[in-house]
């Protein structure tokens, strides 16, 4: 080994770049560090660095730069109608909203958003020249002030009609378009009644002003025709201020999935024969061989080629302990390393890595639609035309049975009702909620997949669940040390444990790993040898040691195993496999291993009880082991030895009795019966299958995550109720207010400005309820 003279780094000589300065060897670990080197090195000197791969100076051979393929189309749709989508930016012809990008880039996402710095801004400036036609329009109110010539002069009209008109056709242009596209494509929407209610009030006032002798003269008062300048500018700056809010809303939504953006890497160390190159991210491919150093965070999922480090991994586990990783051990993209060095090759890049797929999950369930939408957008399909309906006959009953001046009363009170009825809050209701729940699943590792699987958990009476990775580890574990008398309980696991660490049988892991966690230091082993379907032998500190099935000591001389088989029983009734221990020629005891229940199941189940579901355990392995499991944990049912295709079936006969059902699982084998359940969920450590399958993902593989989802689902299920209840008490309510209704008992009159401050209060009012989402306790 050699020591690169830059950072210090131990290096391979067989593999490092190196060079020859002043007749020494000088070695490299990365291609930075080679560079520090040259900028101090001669002309001479930098000849002579050699590339990794081939016997010609870097100077005089270079690779060709690697050919990339052009990325993909970017597909833009719809946060509210995800079926809407096109292949550049523009505005749903549904609802108006400016279309998103569909997918998310893994190696993060930092552009601005363009819509809410737009809005913003149209907010801020259209406010700001709202305010002098505001306080000009009500200045006659004000004591002492109303005997001003200026103030219900010429001037102060002049000056309302220059302020309003950049508010109306600049700040709320983007109303405009949204409702003239509305009427195109017959989808109308709330800013079909916003540009109508707008333009009427404006072109009114401007007329008016411009062509006064068009109107009667018993529509004026006190010589003037009444000017409502100051209902068209504050009702577009109200309309704005809702739409900055709903933005910002949205994005504070996706503060989760920019978090999970930030874990990638922006840049990846690329091995390659003329040394390591740091590229963006984007340019890994699968095959690529990627050098992550001490600090760095792995780029992309892959497999170590060479070296061995330690991984912090709670990204993927939620355990803060760093993992071991050597030569074959699969990383995954976003966790952290340790202090050693190592080189991956990347298996899965962009957004198929685990990472990706988590951020993608999440941004298409954000977007996703639950059946509950539905109704609003029933509602809301009859609910335009009926406003519009509603509008025109006040205009009609006003010119017919009003007080003078009728066509103004009318025009004021068909503006007000367009304002008021705008289907702002009913829109909003239950997407934001969606949005929001959806955030705080992924802040405490419930991914939900799309809104459908949420709405349909809070219905969920019974939970399936699969054993192996579910319910228990998922890694065999060594439970039982039982020696025969006169061999001590110590000596058993030691010499055991230093004869299986030759071993490359999954059960030997479990028996070396045992040994570690008791502190035991293991002993070179001579002599080894395996006997496949057998087991293992070898000399331990000069003792002869023998492990396996009975058989296999039998087989080699060893006598009293029946004692062993005795004992043995037990623990295979128990769901245990069980290893028999011979030294010296005699039978010395038994090792049993078995996949442990996770810590958190008991607690877990628990806790779904308490919720009232019934737990159902399904699973391919045996029934002494089934049994043993579902007895410890007090399941509700348990069916043993059961295949992919019986599973799908038990679940369909549980639905046909009236129950509704939720599979939870990790596996390959699970995928079918996770689509066949009303609510799949998937364990986050399990695989990419399960987790495609499955409706929800629970990314520490922990099943109280399961309790977290329900209560998650519930509380934005009850959180969509009350938005759609108050938006349609609100729109109950405040149409026939804006119509006219309390003006023949009470002469009161719903200004369009009150109407429009009316509406954007209940925005935000629904806006305001569903970030509470954020707060829920899981």
């Amino acid at each position: 080994m050699a020591i690169d003279p830059i950072c210090g780094m131990k290096v391979n000589e067989a593999s490092a770049l190196y060079a020859e300065r002043d007749g020494k060897t000088v070695y490299f670990c990365s291609e930075s560090c080679r560079q520090k080197f040259l900028s101090s090195a001669t002309q001479a000197e930098r000849e002579a660095i050699i590339c990794r791969d081939c016997e010609s100076s870097a100077s005089a051979k270079r690779l060709a730069p690697k050919a990339y393929a052009p990325a993909q189309k970017t597909t833009y749709t719809c946060p509210m109608h995800p079926e809407v989508e096109q292949d550049k930016p523009g505005i749903c012809p549904k609802c108006g909203m400016a279309l998103e990008p569909k997918a998310w880039s893994a190696a993060g996402d930092d552009e601005e958003n363009v819509e809410l710095t737009d809005m913003t801004r149209r907010f801020w400036i259209g406010a700001a020249l709202t305010l002098p036609v505001f306080l000009l329009a009500m200045a006659h109110l004000i004591p002492g002030m109303g005997s001003h010539s200026w103030v219900a002069g010429s001037v102060s009209r002049w000056l309302q009609f220059v302020l309003t008109t950049p508010v109306v056709w600049w700040a709320g242009w983007p109303f405009f378009q949204r409702g003239w596209r509305s009427l195109l494509t017959g989808n109308l929407n709330m800013f079909t009644l916003i540009a109508m209610g707008v333009s009427a009030a404006y072109l009114f006032s401007a007329v008016a002003m411009l062509m006064p002798d068009l109107f009667p003269a018993s529509m004026r008062h006190l010589g003037k025709l009444d000017i409502y300048f100051e209902a068209a500018a504050v009702i577009v700056v109200l309309v704005l201020l809702g739409q900055v809010l709903e933005l910002r809303a949205r994005s504070r939504t996706g503060s989760a999935i920019k978090a999970l953006l930030n874990l990638a890497p922006p840049t990846a160390r690329q091995v390659s024969s003329d040394g390591d190159n740091v590229v963006p991210l984007e340019r890994v491919e699968v095959g690529d061989w990627l050098r992550v150093v001490p600090g760095d965070k792995v780029p992309v999922d892959g497999e170590v080629v060479e070296g061995h480090s330690s991984v912090e991994e709670s990204m993927v586990t939620g355990e803060p302990l760093p993992v071991e990783k050597c030569v074959g051990d699969k990383v995954t993209g976003g966790t952290v390393n340790g202090s050693g060095s190592f080189i991956m090759r990347a298996e899965r890049v962009g957004n198929d890595t685990l990472l990706g797929q988590i951020v993608n999950m999440v941004a298409e369930a954000q977007r996703s639609r639950a059946p509950i939408q539905g109704l609003a957008d029933k509602v809301a399909s009859i609910f335009v035309p009926l406003v519009l309906a509603v509008a025109l006959i006040t205009f009609v009953l006003w010119m017919w049975l009003g007080s003078e001046p009728r066509l103004a009363h009318a025009i004021v009170n068909a503006v007000a009702v367009l304002i008021i009825a705008c289907p702002c809050a009913l829109g909003l209701a239950t997407p934001m909620s969606i949005m929001v729940g959806v955030g705080r699943g992924a802040q405490v590792g419930v991914l939900v997949k799309n809104a459908e699987a949420l709405e349909r958990l809070e219905k969920v009476t019974t939970l399936v669940v699969d054993k192996t990775g579910t319910l228990t580890v998922g890694k065999p574990k060594l439970i039982d040390v039982l020696p025969v008398d006169g061999f001590d309980a110590k000596a058993l696991p030691h010499i055991a444990a230093s004869l299986e660490q030759n071993s490359e049988h999954p059960l030997a892991a479990a028996i070396v790993q045992g040994a570690k966690e008791q502190g035991i230091e293991l002993e070179k082993v001579k002599d080894f040898r395996s006997v496949t379907a057998g087991g293992v032998l070898g000399r331990v500190d000069g003792r002869m040691a023998l492990i396996g099935k009975p058989e296999f000591l039998r087989d080699e001389k060893i006598s009293g195993l029946e004692a062993l088989e005795a004992s043995a029983v037990k623990l295979q009734e128990e769901g245990k496999t069980v290893m028999y221990v011979a030294i010296d020629g005699k039978s010395a005891g038994v090792l049993s291993v078995a996949d442990p229940i996770k810590a958190s199941t008991a607690e877990a189940i628990a806790e779904l009880h308490a919720l009232g579901l019934k737990i159902v355990m399904l699973t391919g392995d045996n029934r002494h082991t089934a049994a043993a499991v579902a007895k410890e944990l007090g399941l509700d049912a348990v069916e043993a030895e059961i295949e992919p295709a019986s599973k799908v079936a038990y679940i369909k006969k549980l639905a046909a009795t009236g129950e509704h059902v939720a599979m939870a699982g990790d596996g390959i084998n699970d995928a079918p019966a996770l689509s066949a359940a009303e609510v799949g969920i998937a364990m986050g450590t399990g695989t990419d299958v399960a987790m495609q399958s499955a409706g929800i993902t629970l990314v520490k593989g922990d099943l109280r995550g399961i309790t977290k989802a329900i209560k998650l689902s519930r509380a934005t299920l009850w959180n969509i109720r009350q938005n759609l209840m108050f938006a349609f008490l609100y729109n109950a309510l405040g149409i026939p207010l804006a119509a006219g209704a309390l003006y023949p008992a009470f002469g009161l009159l719903l200004s369009p400005i009150i109407a429009g401050a009316a509406m954007s209060l209940s925005s935000v009012s629904v806006i305001g309820n569903a970030l509470r989402l954020r707060n829920v306790k899981l």
